[in-house]
């Protein structure tokens, strides 16, 4: 084993999870060169291993125990890469934190990226996740990315259609998901740009702060303060953001339900169904602000579950458990958690 593999045996991760879980790994290894990556691949003990690839930890909800190979990516580096008429093309090494390479492509006087400010996390961990809020997702501006193969050792360049991006979905959740890991990605942000304004909150914002006619800069700074009004900082109580996707139904289920909760929120899609709000959901079976054991739903956002201290996986796992039973009981409809349990 070379200098590059020095391992740290039963290594706390509770630092490197936003949910704050005392967590142990059994082997834990930051990787800062992707020689690191190759000299893993070529000892067929360490490639044999059960690994748990980390970036921000923000979507992950682990075990006591992590029985596996841990490794954090620690891969940095941001540039632009070329244009052309329409776009600037940039790149982020997969270690990078995202919220600051959005900033940093706001400083370079780009925009596109804006309305995903302040999302936990790195950049590498964005494309399995296809990371959305405010009316986008990174598959708007994603042009391609690099990654490690640990079938063939190699690396390589996985384009747009091959990620098959999905509503917080990937290919990297499945095909991918034990194979490759991601090394850098790449974005297309436009130079005829346009403000993205669908959301009610950061039209609002912009109004009450008389700015008719926003900068890039302007929506960032709109969303990064209703973020932090509305979600907990991960500092000062555990938690992993959004905990459930929002559920999408067919038109007719809508349309049944609404007939029963006048107050329900829904978004149409383009396909004819309906996006329904999991937080209005929750709310409405009364979990807001209650406990299960250590875990609890945030007092101020119903779609965000926390730690209250000390909560282990399994009591924030039975948490969503029963908060998932009760939307069922009482909508027929099923939540799917956002998170990855490990």
């Amino acid at each position: 084993m070379t200098n590059l593999l020095t391992f740290s045996a039963d290594y706390s991760l509770q630092s490197l999870n936003t949910f704050g879980i005392a967590a142990r790994a059994r082997q834990f290894l930051r990787i800062e060169q992707l020689t690191q990556l190759q000299a893993i691949f070529a000892d067929a003990q360490l490639k044999a291993l059960p690994r748990l690839v980390l970036g921000g930890g923000s979507n992950l909800v682990l075990s006591d125990q992590v029985d596996a190979l841990v490794l954090q990516m620690g891969l940095k580096g941001r540039q632009i890469l070329d244009e052309d008429e329409d776009y600037v093309y940039v790149q982020a090494a997969a270690g990078e934190n995202w919220h600051e390479f959005v900033l940093w492509t706001l400083e370079q006087g780009l925009g596109g990226m804006e309305n995903l400010s302040l999302i936990p996390g790195t950049v590498g961990a964005a494309p399995i996740q296809n990371i959305g809020a405010y009316g986008m997702e990174i598959q708007d501006v994603f042009t391609g990315l690099t990654a490690f193969d640990f079938t063939s050792g190699e690396l390589v360049d996985i384009d747009k259609a091959t990620c098959a991006f999905a509503y917080r979905d990937s290919i990297f959740k499945r095909e991918y998901k034990d194979r490759m890991v991601i090394v850098n990605v790449r974005f297309a942000l436009p130079k005829r740009w346009q403000a993205r304004l669908a959301y009610v909150d950061v039209a609002q914002y912009l109004r009450q702060h008389q700015i008719d006619s926003p900068t890039p800069k302007d929506i960032s700074a709109a969303i990064i303060e209703i973020r932090q009004a509305k979600l907990p900082d991960p500092a000062n109580i555990g938690n992993a953001g959004s905990f459930f996707k929002n559920p999408i139904v067919p038109a007719a289920q809508r349309d049944s339900l609404l007939a029963v909760y006048p107050t329900l929120v829904s978004y149409r899609q383009d396909s004819g169904d309906y996006k329904l709000a999991a937080g209005w959901l929750i709310d409405q079976c009364g979990w807001k602000g209650r406990q299960l054991g250590r875990a609890g739903v945030y007092e101020k956002q119903a779609l965000v579950l926390v730690n209250h201290g000390g909560a282990t996986g399994a009591e924030v796992r039975a948490l969503a458990q029963a908060v998932s039973a009760d939307v069922y009981a009482r909508f027929a409809v099923k939540l799917e958690v956002e998170p990855v349990f490990f």
